[in-house]
């Protein structure tokens, strides 16, 4: 199942990313959902693009999509970004993507994670390990935070949860600290050019494929509590070997 089902995933992500693609070039309108945050033509259209394609594949299976929410079955059911990343994607800065997970009884099993603007497409299936654009991809082998790189998305979302002081022990303990946010601080872990990624505020669609890709690679992925949940809001991503070091800096 899990390899029928990343290639499915590809196919429906590369058709929702050339959608995405044409208006990221060509221009779109810009509303604001209830929760204030943006969204566009391309993601609606985006979204219903791939679950158009992943029904046709897999038509017994549900959703859960970030612009259309829950249909369907929920223990065997894709998760859905259309576009991770709208508000760079609305400034013109060319790191969001489309982002595809199947959730089995719980367990990421399949996942894509495509940039229609670099062509790249990250995939992983449990058990099968992660590629970028078919090429294995691993973790780095770097051992204490004292030479790791820290990327770490919005800080001032950080600043207004219990977690800042954690974050500021990561900040103190680490080598290099770069802000890059969404999708791509789990696939810089993923490529070994980055060991620790921590991000807050967030929902399952905009980590359920990373957090397999991180865990193919090799790496560790849980919440900032040691939990391996993409339910609850924090994610913590890791090469693995300075996971419990990480971890440490969130309980004082």
């Amino acid at each position: 199942m899990s390899e029928r089902a990343v290639e499915v995933a590809s196919e429906a992500a590369r058709a929702a990313g050339e959608i995405a693609l044409k208006y990221y070039t060509g221009g779109f309108d810009v509303t604001l959902k209830a929760d204030r945050t943006p969204v566009t033509q391309a993601d609606r259209e985006a979204e219903q693009a791939i679950i158009r394609i992943l029904r046709g594949a897999f038509p017994d299976h549900g959703f859960l999509g970030e612009e259309f929410g829950g249909e369907g079955r929920q223990d065997r059911r894709w998760i859905i970004d259309p576009i991770d990343g709208t508000k760079n994607f609305i400034r013109g800065i060319p790191i969001w993507a489309t982002l595809i997970a199947l959730e089995e009884d719980g367990d990421v099993t399949a996942g894509v994670v495509y940039n229609p603007v670099t062509r790249e497409l990250y995939s992983a299936r449990r058990g099968g390990g992660a590629f970028l654009n078919g090429r294995p991809i691993r973790v780095s082998s770097v051992s204490t935070l004292a030479a790791a790189q820290l990327i770490h998305a919005g800080l001032g979302l950080v600043r207004q949860t219990p977690y800042w002081d954690g974050i500021v022990r990561l900040l103190d303990g680490t080598e290099r600290q770069r802000g890059f946010g969404d999708y791509l601080g789990y696939t810089l872990v993923a490529e070994g050019k980055a060991e620790v990624y921590v991000e807050v505020d967030i929902k399952p669609w905009d980590i359920a494929p990373c957090r397999l890709l991180v865990e193919e690679a090799g790496g560790r992925f849980t919440d900032f509590t040691g939990q391996p949940s993409i339910y609850t809001g924090t994610a913590l991503a890791s090469n693995g070997r300075l996971h419990d070091a990480a971890l440490a800096a969130f309980r004082g």
